[in-house]
Order: C-alpha cells, then sequence, then structure tokens
C-alpha cells in the first residue's frame, strides 16, 4: 500500500460555515465548500501519523473511518491546531499505551500548562500521551512503509510554526506567511505543495492567494494544493482562476505519496 496523505481539514479557524452559519463567498450547495478546521494525516499500510489536533478531530477521524492514531505532530499552539486533543484518549485506552506526541519548545509548553492532564497522572484518569521534543528530522520504519518527515520553521505572524516535508516529495505549510529565505531550498521541486491560502486581501499571518502564486514560481512544485481556506474564497471560483497545476483543498481529500 502506497503512503497516503489525507488532508481531514482544510478551513481556516471558524472552519466554513462559521458557528454562526455564515458561508460568506462560498456556495453552500457545493460540498467542497464545507470545510473543518486544519488537521492532516499520513496514512501507511498499518500505521498513522497525525499532524495537529483540530477542534474538528473526532468528526475528522468518524468521516475518514481512521480506526488508530500512532504518532502526533503539532505545527504550532493555536487553538485551533490543538483544541481536539482530547479525542486522542480513546486511542491510549484501545491500546493501553501512551501515544507520542512531538512538539517545538513553545507548543509543549502551551500543551503542558492548558492539557496537563494529557500528560501527567491524576487523582481520576493516567496520563494518555508522551510528549517529546521536535527534531529536524524523523524517520519511522513501518512494516513496508518509510516515512521521512523533516521540520522546517516558518513565520506565522509574530510566531512561529513548524512545517513537514513528507519522504521528500510532499510539503504540509500551515499557518505561514513566509518561509524564510535560507529554507527555500528544502521546498523546491516538490510533487505536493500543500500551503495556507487564506483569503484574497493581505493578511499579517497568512499568506494570500496572489503571494502564494508568487512563491510558486520560484519553489516549482508539480502540485500545489491551497489549504487554511476562509469563507472568502469558494471552491468553484477559486477553480476558475487558478493554474492547472493550482487547485484548492477540501475535507477528505487524499494525496499518494
Amino acid at each position: 500500500m502506497p503512503t497516503k496523505f489525507i488532508i481531514l481539514g482544510c478551513g481556516s479557524s471558524f472552519g466554513v460555515p462559521r458557528p454562526d452559519g455564515f458561508f460568506g463567498n462560498c456556495d453552500q450547495k457545493v460540498k467542497k465548500n464545507i470545510r473543518t478546521r486544519c488537521s492532516a494525516l499520513i496514512k501507511t499500510s498499518n500505521k498513522n501519523i497525525l499532524i495537529d489536533t483540530s477542534p474538528d478531530l473526532r468528526f475528522q477521524l468518524i468521516s475518514n473511518k481512521i480506526k488508530n492514531i500512532d504518532t502526533v505532530f503539532y505545527s504550532h499552539l493555536h487553538a485551533d491546531q490543538t483544541h481536539g486533543i482530547n479525542d486522542l484518549r480513546v486511542f491510549y485506552l484501545k491500546n493501553n499505551k501512551k501515544i507520542p506526541v512531538f512538539a517545538d519548545k513553545s507548543t509543549k509548553k502551551y500543551l503542558k500548562s492548558t492539557f496537563g492532564y494529557c500528560f501527567k497522572k491524576n487523582i481520576d484518569y493516567p496520563p494518555t500521551l508522551d510528549l517529546k521534543n521536535m527534531k529536524s528530522w524523523h524517520f519511522f520504519n513501518y512494516f513496508n512503509n518509510k516515512v521521512s518527515i523533516r521540520t522546517v520553521k516558518v513565520k506565522h505572524g509574530k510566531i512561529k510554526t513548524v512545517s513537514f516535508i513528507i519522504n521528500k516529495k510532499c510539503a504540509y505549510v500551515n499557518d505561514v506567511n513566509l518561509i524564510y529565505p535560507k529554507d527555500i531550498k528544502y521546498f523546491k521541486n516538490l510533487k505536493f505543495f500543500i500551503i495556507d491560502c487564506l483569503r484574497y486581501e493581505e493578511h499579517p499571518c497568512h499568506y494570500n492567494l496572489e503571494q502564494v502564486l508568487n512563491l510558486i514560481k520560484i519553489i516549482t512544485p508539480k502540485k500545489t494544493i491551497l489549504t487554511n481556506l476562509s469563507a472568502d474564497l469558494d471552491y468553484k471560483s477559486l477553480i476558475k482562476q487558478l493554474p492547472k497545476n493550482v487547485v484548492p483543498a477540501y475535507d477528505g481529500m487524499t494525496l499518494l505519496l
């Protein structure tokens, strides 16, 4: 079985529709405009590596028939990437084994202070997660599948987030407004480039559409997938104006690596 990359959710922090039912520019009759908050999954023949625990994680796992989570990586500490963490508990109960969780220093601090019960034993519940340091490279050897993950820090407004390059083929760069010039070389000539594209207008913490299109002229991926999409960006409208090798993401979109 080839390694797969599944975009579990491709919506911005409010999702589409927003909690108040607002669809913005998005046609609510188009299924691909229904967007949960961002999480992603690296799926091999027998293991699942999760990137971020979206507040919509429970729904995403059920929708994609994901029966187990073996490892978790966090891109950064914001609520729309972390606040579904409690949905991991069931996998500890199934396997009677703490799930390894990788995060950078600031995200580790936030997770321990906000969700301490997940990592430290208390009177009522055992710890379910094993918090580990993020490295520049991570290697996994699963049965017939080898997975390599390079981590690269990128700018997201006033903080840095972690982007992930899987098997030197697929980059997942969510919540970003700048890839540092010294790191551009890691993102060149990829099979898939999955990149934050919040809206048409500029934003201090996210790439907009014009900035993404300029960036891919430099790094020249074979295919670019736009994620972290707000209600400003209608799926069919985007398709009409994008180059053929650039497409909007949709929830459940699956790529073969």
